[in-house]
């Protein structure tokens, strides 16, 4: 291990909470161990760190995401997206391969999430070319994280949204039964409603979306319908 994770790890394990660590647990269904630092906390400690510390080179980057994806506590793989979200605009092409095997290990919402509409998301904007890709794989994939990131990575795109690949890509994964797929559906498309609110209504009402994915969908729209 190297020193810079190694105090990273000592300060955080000083800030344990036992009891917090249970309840955090439980909250994602059992899947992962927590220290129990709570969100806040966390990301005052993780600024106090990166403070003092700073931030490592480019070149050692890997090296240290993978060292805090190891640990079992998920605090870690956390920070690994916090430090990650330093080098978004940083970072080279084929650094697309890393971010993959982050979203393939350990996987759960938390982190896929944070990674597709972050890291991944800025550098599918700064290298259509890797965008294009690794988008002809992931689609593919039998990985439904990698798909889900395929549906979100989009998400803070506003209106350089190609809705046009969005929708394509969400025709690819009609008649999913798996709850993380028609979900992202549903919150890529209210998430662009923002944006056309009328392409939007069209698509869904011309598509065999799943229930959870129609309501999602629609729900930023019947709010502001009913405020009206």
């Amino acid at each position: 291990m190297s020193d810079y994770v190694d105090a990273l790890k000592e300060l955080y394990q000083s800030h344990a909470d036992p009891a917090a660590a249970v309840r955090m647990k439980a909250y994602m269904r059992n899947q992962f161990e927590y220290l129990g630092i709570k969100t806040p906390e966390r990301r005052a400690i993780q600024r106090e760190f990166f403070s003092k510390y700073g931030t490592p080179v480019i070149d050692d980057l890997d090296e240290k995401l993978f060292e805090l994806w190891g640990f079992p506590e998920r605090e870690f793989q956390y920070t690994a997206i916090g430090l990650l979200g330093k080098f978004e605009k940083k970072l080279p092409p084929d650094f697309i391969d890393t971010l993959e095997t982050l979203l393939m290990t350990k996987s759960w919402w938390d982190t896929v999430d944070s990674l597709a509409a972050g890291a991944v998301g800025t550098h599918f904007m700064r290298f259509p070319e890797s965008r294009e890709t690794t988008l002809h794989i992931w689609r593919k994939s039998d990985d439904f994280w990698l798909r889900r990131t395929c549906i979100i990575y989009q998400l803070n795109y506003k209106e350089k949204t190609d809705f046009k690949l969005m929708k394509e890509i969400i025709r690819e994964n009609l008649g999913s039964k798996e709850f993380f797929i028609n979900k992202a559906i549903g919150w890529a498309l209210r998430q662009y409603s923002r944006i056309d609110a009328e392409g939007v209504r069209a698509f869904v009402s011309a598509t065999p979306l799943a229930p959870l994915s129609a309501r999602e969908a629609l729900k930023w729209l019947d709010r502001q319908s009913k405020q009206k």
